[in-house]
């Protein structure tokens, strides 16, 4: 079993061409907030996750809770 440990918050984000700032405007949330979920020194909360998700769509970019925020590991099923 191949482990994911990373978001793919950036990945989704910059194949849409939508910038962190603008995606932190859509979450009335600082920039370095996004970047640091992006980056992975924090962790956002479930509720957080799901907002990014949410944001993300409303900004174009088809994705979901598990695209995004993929299982620990790749063949788990949430």
């Amino acid at each position: 079993m191949k482990r994911t440990d990373m978001n793919r918050i950036q990945e989704h984000r910059k194949l849409a061409g939508v910038s962190a700032r603008r995606l932190a405007a859509e979450l009335d949330w600082t920039t370095s907030r996004v970047g640091n979920y992006e980056q992975g020194l924090r962790s956002p909360s479930l509720d957080d996750s799901r907002e990014i998700v949410y944001a993300l769509n409303r900004l174009g970019v088809r994705c979901t809770l598990d695209t995004v925020f993929p299982p620990r590991f790749e063949n788990e099923v949430a």
